[in-house]
């Protein structure tokens, strides 16, 4: 399927034992046109067997010429799937590669676009995992690390950023050539290089020159000051923690359009998704604090992956677990989110629970055989379970003995490739304890535990016995020791305090506690207290019942976090009706203030509204309209909470009063006080209210105009494929499934907009038609493209035994095979648990 070579595991083994690669220098002439650029490639590496044969990897439009050495190769064969035969290198070797290749539409390779409010073209670079290739010939494979020298020829007013400061500047006829200074060793996926009229902003910290670019058109929405505050206590706590200074003379951070992703660690060039990062509008502490994670999680990836680098993808999660444990670890240290890992509990680490009960879960550490196979893995186990058994892992052998070891490995392997074996090694070393065991019980096995607390109690309320259940999957039957603390709580003054606490290890299937026996029974008894393992959580009945009553009485946001969590697991797992769980979240939500639980628990609300008996969804999607308005109206005005409940308010607003006054709200009438009704929220609104009939599809044309900019296209592109005809979902689906050069953030905005639960037996049909355009589909697009469409397409809004047949059918056909029935098996996995809550559900009426 993929337009790009597919490398495996094999191959790039042989071709790392047989090269060195030293130097790439890179020529690319940009001033070709808006469809194809120039791209001249110089590359010297030595061979340990001289007359062997090899390949280069080069994504083509065509190839202009390929010498090897002083002389011609025959480029006939060549494709883009294939590269270009190598055949008997010499010792030493000298390659020239020139080459048209193409512009992105799709978000990887050199990506163009042009902006609608002014005209103006932005490049920028996004090679993870193999797309290098895309801009120049390269060996396109985490360990075969070179030095860089690139030089760029491009319109006169534009601006170029690579991951070394600019060398040399000249102008002629118009044209402006940049040479920049060569780069130190590193891996190809994290070259990068941003051109256009870019806005640029820059400043200097502890000898680093700091830059933030964006686009002319976006100038006034960047906010320099707080992105620079974060990025200067990022360093400080990096360069301390790692004892190794980040080597580079500058680091930039680029807000990029039509990004695919959140960010992306270029060495020295950070791009970042303009859509999700850069405001144009107001916006909560929750999302300011997104961003700063965002900013360190990227800024941790230049020690972990572009100074030390693994050797081969099936250690992905090296670098992203990493990133995300030591991203969070910054925030709470050194920024003023102190709170981020109740916000890590709460969100990302519930997402690789989930990731870790789909059929497709898979260990930390895990083979990929290939590159179009380590696409897949870009999720909530390799980010958050992973980062989890490291907070672990800190845990366990202390925080000082975890940053000598960590030090120690940047030394040994900086400009290098390492494996997890040598992390371990070091980590061992610096700390004195034998970590292997722990290593094979956690990442290399999957499946998450349920640890469930068993009791019993005299008639004084006394503790007679207790113990702790681990409960696991037939499938992922690995019983883990846990470390875990049991907190217990006391009403007290009206509120949740702690007043006794034990610490205790969890193995096997039942763990005596004999600490709490003869202990007074607690109003809430806490299992995993302090969140210090990765496991999911039960309450007792009477300990549940005094959180339903009194979750917003504790005084730390953790032990909330964990009881909502609880409670979120306790739905999804069909232990908890969905009406009850609503309830709770009626009862305990109005009196939360810490904006980031909040936003989670908002956020979690449609899938509970959708795991109701359907007899009863509109009555509970009615109260939510009503207590997310009533908590709106006591809010502070111009406050996170305010914003926030009128977005949910909003989501659920469904009676004609309601719709009403989101009418009115657009047109300037009866806004509560304090309330920006601004250009995300006026498209918010618009959004909401064409998919449920309310406004004509004429007021997304209105729209558009009063917002003409690349943000409102996108924004439009989501609103018209919401619209409740079925010839606009005919027309939305025809351009997902049949243009190929459909750039991939219309495609994603059109699938974003196309399924609304109050839309099914519009959607219905389109169960069996996205089946049928999946096998097309991935033969068509990109791997991460089409990944993204069976993802966003899957229709998971159709909760029908008809929907699971359908699935059930096209999975049993033995031609749908390989990496695209993942997503097809996670969607089918979401329809089957939501049908069993509605079950549970039905018989909690």
């Amino acid at each position: 399927m993929a337009d790009t070579h597919i490398l495996t595991q094999t191959d790039a083994a042989e071709r790392a034992r047989l090269l060195h690669v030293d130097s790439y220098d890179v020529a690319l002439d940009l001033t070709a046109g808006d469809k194809t650029f120039i791209s001249r490639s110089l590359v010297r590496f030595n061979c340990t067997e001289p007359g062997a044969d090899s390949f280069i990897e080069i994504a083509a439009e065509n190839i202009r010429s390929a010498t090897l050495n002083g002389v011609a190769l025959d480029t006939g064969t060549y494709t883009r799937q294939t590269g270009i035969a190598l055949p008997g290198l010499a010792a030493e070797n000298e390659l020239e590669v020139v080459a048209e290749c193409r512009y992105s539409s799709s978000g990887q390779g050199l990506h163009r676009m042009t902006d609608r409010a002014d005209g103006e073209s932005y490049l920028y670079s996004q090679f993870e995992v193999s797309d290098a290739q895309q801009m120049y010939a390269c060996f396109d494979q985490p360990d075969l690390k070179a030095h860089f020298t690139l030089t760029v020829t491009m319109p006169e007013h534009w601006r170029a950023i690579s991951n070394m400061p600019a060398d040399s500047e000249s102008v002629e006829d118009g044209a402006k050539t940049v040479v920049f200074q060569k780069a130190p060793r590193m891996s190809t996926y994290i070259t990068a290089l941003c051109a256009g009229p870019y806005h640029e902003v820059t400043t200097e910290h502890d000898g680093i020159t700091l830059g933030l670019y964006c686009r002319q058109s976006m100038k006034q929405y960047l906010e320099p000051d707080p992105v620079f505050e974060i990025t200067r206590q990022g360093f400080d706590h990096f360069h301390e923690a790692f004892g190794v200074r980040y080597p580079l003379p500058k680091y930039d951070q680029v807000f990029a359009p039509e990004y695919n992703m959140g960010a992306m660690e270029n060495f020295g060039c950070v791009t970042i998704a303009e859509s999700s990062y850069l405001f144009r509008s107001q916006v909560t502490d929750f999302e300011r604090e997104q961003l700063a994670n965002v900013i360190l999680h990227e800024m941790a990836h230049m020690w972990f992956g572009d100074l030390v680098t693994m050797r081969w993808w099936d250690d992905l999660w090296l670098n992203e677990s990493f990133a995300e444990w030591a991203s969070h670890w910054a925030n709470v240290e050194a920024t003023r989110y102190s709170g981020a890992w109740t916000t890590f509990l709460s969100l990302r680490k519930n997402w690789g629970y989930r990731q870790d009960q789909l059929p497709t879960t898979h260990p930390v550490y895990t083979a990929m055989p290939d590159v179009e196979a380590v696409a897949t893995n870009f999720d909530g186990i390799t980010y958050a379970k992973g980062a989890s058994i490291l907070k672990q892992l800190v845990a366990y052998v202390g925080i000082e003995p975890f940053k000598q070891g960590l030090s120690d490995y940047f030394q040994k392997h900086q400009w290098g490739n390492a494996t997890f074996d040598d992390l371990l090694g070091a980590l061992e070393a610096a700390s004195g304890r034998e970590l292997r065991e722990f290593a094979d019980t956690w990442l290399a096995t999957a499946g998450v535990s349920t640890l469930r607390p068993e009791l019993t109690v005299d008639d004084d309320g006394v503790y007679t016995g207790f113990a702790v259940l681990q409960e696991v999957s037939p499938d992922y039957p690995t019983l883990r020791t846990h470390r875990i603390g049991v907190g217990l709580y006391n009403l007290v003054d009206g509120r949740l305090v702690r007043t006794d606490r034990v610490e205790i290890d969890v193995t096997g299937e039942r763990t005596e506690v004999p600490e709490l026996v003869g202990r007074t029974r607690p109003d809430v008894l806490l299992l995993n207290d302090d969140d210090l393992t990765y496991c999911k959580l039960r309450l007792d009945p009477e300990s549940m019942a005094n959180v339903v009553t009194h979750i917003t009485a504790f005084t730390d946001s953790l032990p909330r976090a964990l009881c909502w969590t609880a409670a979120w697991d306790m739905l999804r797992d069909g232990e908890l009706a969905a009406r009850d769980y609503l309830r709770m979240a009626f009862a305990g939500l109005p009196g939360e203030t810490d904006i980031n639980l909040v936003a989670t628990a908002q956020r979690q609300l449609p899938t509970a509204l959708s795991y109701a008996d359907p007899a009863v969804t509109a009555e509970l999607r009615e109260e939510l309209a009503r207590t997310a308005r009533r908590i709106m109206s006591d809010a502070t005005p111009g406050g996170d909470l305010q914003r926030s409940w009128a977005r949910t308010f909003a989501g659920a607003a469904r009676s004609d009063e309601d719709l009403a006054t989101l009418r009115g709200w657009l047109e300037g009438t009866g806004v509560p006080e304090g309330l920006a009704i601004d250009t995300d929220m006026r498209w918010g609104l618009v959004v909401g209210l064409v998919a449920l009939g309310a406004l004509p599809e004429s007021a997304v044309d209105a729209e558009l105009a009063r917002d003409d900019t690349a943000d409102g296209e996108r924004l439009s592109l989501i609103a018209r494929a919401a619209v409740p005809t079925a010839q606009a979902k005919a027309e939305a689906w025809q351009r997902i499934t049949e243009e190929d050069d459909l750039p991939n953030y219309a495609r994603r905005s059109l699938l974003t907009g196309f399924y609304h639960p109050d839309q099914l037996e519009l959607l219905r049909p389109y169960v069996g038609r996205f089946l049928e355009a999946v096998p097309r589909v991935w033969e068509r697009l990109a791997t991460e493209q089409a990944i993204e469409f069976i993802s966003l397409g899957y229709p998971r809004v159709v909760i029908d035994s008809s929907t699971l047949e359908a699935t059930d059918a096209w999975l049993g056909d033995p031609a749908h095979t390989g990496a695209m029935r993942r997503g097809v098996l996670e969607g089918r996995d979401d329809i089957a648990r939501a049908l069993r809550a509605r079950a549970r559900d039905a018989q909690a009426g």
